[in-house]
């Protein structure tokens, strides 16, 4: 009221998560609307029913609305703590990701946005959940589903892929992989982005070198269960060790142990995730011959990585050993 009646000029853009718009679908309707039901990520903007009051000033004073998903607020999270060093709950965050989408859209230069900033409603939990979208929804990150040959020499020939890609070396950010099947591999990949738009034009080269890629980037599922759900026994898995590396985190590191690797031996699991330091967790699954383990040790020496082996760990043995 207080804006529209001192500088009228003013657009006042409301802004709600795309599974919480009641206010918006009851302006758009000319009365109330209940939605039968309401996303909880935002909870503090998230009503089935808006009231008789609110929605007589938003009817009358907003001049539009915008919708905003549960990436956008994360990577907004985000960029609030980057400046401001301020750590606001999703409902506070939702003017910046609004503000952020509206200019992207509108390609708007020259022009002053404000955000209203509110709520403290954060706790220590939600913030990993936070941090694990943020990427994605700044589309710094982009997930893919990647089938590569079940043979000697795929996994090195796909990383040389990524090398290759328009635009310049990708960081890896994420890498599942579980032996299952003797003909394909499935792996599940994260790969840091230039800009916004690229996870599509990213699966297109991957295509392009022999490798059949499912763009993630934007499924739900995807991002909230499977990357975190890749493995599990496999009858395949003859001779494992596993070993918990500490590699470190810049480009070539991974190459340089795919080549110092013989080429009879096999990767049977792989799990990487970015942690967001100068160093990078890996677990890795080697099928080694008896016969070899002479040699793999002196491999591991060679290599010079930190590592801890965990093939006697029960955790492994309970979960993941064939």
């Amino acid at each position: 009221n207080y804006i529209k009646a001192v500088r009228p000029e003013i657009k006042v853009i409301g802004v709600q998560m795309n599974d919480s718009d009641a206010m918006m679908r009851s302006v758009q309707s000319g009365s109330r609307v209940t939605l039968a039901d309401v996303g909880l990520f935002a909870d503090g903007t998230a009503v089935k029913l808006v009231g008789e009051e609110t929605f007589r000033i938003a009817r009358d004073l907003v001049d539009e609305f915008i919708t905003v998903d549960t990436d956008a607020v994360c990577a907004a999270i985000k960029d609030v703590f980057v400046d401001t060093r301020s750590i606001v709950e999703p409902s506070g965050a939702l003017a910046v990701a609004a503000i952020k989408q509206y200019v992207a859209k509108n390609k708007t230069r020259g022009e002053t946005y404000a955000a209203i900033l509110c709520g403290a409603n954060m706790n220590f939990d939600r913030l990993r959940f936070v941090a694990e979208r943020a990427e994605v929804g700044e589309e710094r990150e982009a997930l893919f589903a990647v089938t590569i040959p079940e043979e000697r020499g795929s996994f090195r020939r796909f990383c040389e892929a990524i090398g290759e890609l328009p635009g310049g070396a990708r960081n890896v950010t994420e890498f599942n992989y579980r032996i299952h099947d003797g003909s394909q591999a499935h792996v599940f990949v994260g790969l840091t982005t230039h800009g916004k738009g690229e996870s599509t034009r990213i699966a297109t080269n991957l295509i392009k070198h022999g490798f059949e890629t499912l763009d993630l980037t934007h499924d739900e599922l995807a991002k909230e269960h499977i990357r975190h759900m890749v493995g599990g026994h496999s009858p395949l898995a003859q001779d494992e060790r596993l070993l918990r590396f500490i590699f470190p985190e810049r480009p070539g590191a991974l190459l340089k142990f795919l080549s110092l690797m013989r080429p009879g031996w096999n990767i049977s699991l792989f799990h990487y995730r970015n942690q967001g330091a100068d160093y990078g967790r890996i677990l890795v699954g080697l099928q080694v011959p008896t016969k070899d383990h002479k040699a793999f040790d002196k491999f591991l020496d060679t290599l010079g990585y930190p590592y801890v082996e965990e093939t006697a760990n029960p955790v492994y043995r309970l979960f993941l050993k064939s």
